[in-house]
Parts: C-alpha cells; sequence; structure tokens
C-alpha cells in the first residue's frame, strides 16, 4: 500500500492505494464517490470523467498515484450553480434516459464551460466527442449546451 494525499471535491483526503491502482477505483472504492461510472476500462466511453487541476481525465486509465498533492473534482464535488443550471437544462431538453454517462458528460462539459462559457455547437461537439451515450444520443444533450451557452453569453453583455 502507498499513501496517497490530494484535495478531493474540495476536501483534504488522505488515502491507502495499491501501486498500480486507477483513480476510478480509489474513488468508488475507497471514498464511495459512485458518480464516476465504470464503463469500458479503456478510456473509450467517457462515463468515469473527473477533473484533475480543471482537466477532464478518463479515471479508469489515470493512476491514483498520480494525483498525489493535486485537486480532483468528480460529480459529487460539482453541486455549485453553473453546475446545477447545466444538470437542469440536460433534464429540460430530454438529454438524459438512463442515465450512466449523464456523470461524464455534466463534468466534460463543466470543465469546457469554465474555459469558454458561451460555446458554440463544434465547440461542444469537439469536447463530448469522448463521451458515449447510446440511449439519448447527443442532440438533446447539445442542445442543453447551448442553453446554457446561451444564457452565459447574455450574462455577459
Amino acid at each position: 500500500m502507498t499513501k496517497l494525499t490530494a484535495t478531493i471535491n474540495g476536501r483534504q483526503e488522505r488515502l491507502d492505494i495499491e501501486p498500480l491502482e486507477t483513480l476510478m477505483d480509489a474513488l468508488r472504492n475507497r471514498l464511495h464517490l459512485t458518480g464516476t461510472k465504470e464503463g469500458c476500462r479503456e478510456g473509450e466511453c467517457g462515463a468515469c470523467t473527473v477533473l484533475v487541476d480543471c482537466k477532464p481525465v478518463n479515471a479508469c486509465l489515470f493512476a491514483a498515484s498520480a494525483v498525489e498533492g493535486r485537486r480532483v473534482e468528480t460529480i459529487e464535488g460539482l453541486n455549485d450553480a453553473p453546475a446545477k443550471r447545466l444538470q437542469d437544462a440536460i433534464v429540460a431538453a430530454g438529454g438524459v434516459q438512463c442515465g450512466y454517462c449523464t456523470p461524464g458528460f455534466v463534468v466534460m462539459i463543466i470543465a469546457l464551460l469554465r474555459r469558454h462559457p458561451a460555446p458554440d455547437e463544434a465547440l461542444i461537439r469537439e469536447a463530448l466527442s469522448g463521451n458515449i451515450c447510446r440511449c439519448t444520443g447527443y442532440a438533446q444533450i447539445v442542445d442543453a449546451v447551448l442553453a446554457v451557452a446561451k444564457a452565459n453569453n447574455g450574462q455577459q453583455s
């Protein structure tokens, strides 16, 4: 076992981890942050997306030991007003069916909106290209992000 200290969802955490443990497994099994979903374990589906120092990563491929001294945000930690507006917009647009992929989408979109508060459709689609949804498709999710972007653009005027 190895000791790991990181800030996770705003809290300083100290964990014992296995040398080759993934960030996804540490979050789910050691901290019980189950919003980070296990999908493919190959970095292809985006269900496990979390933010490490504000950058989206596939937690299924990211070594837990690599977050030593860093800041990690999971879906559970994204509970501020922008995240709430985004989640409400996704629901209103019909962008949720089974919901399994939703946390990964929300985390990825929050990362995008922090960099680009009013992205266009092309930028949204590019940002979401690493996230897979087998139920809803992407149109409703893109529509929700465009609605949030439009609202953000209005707030900047």
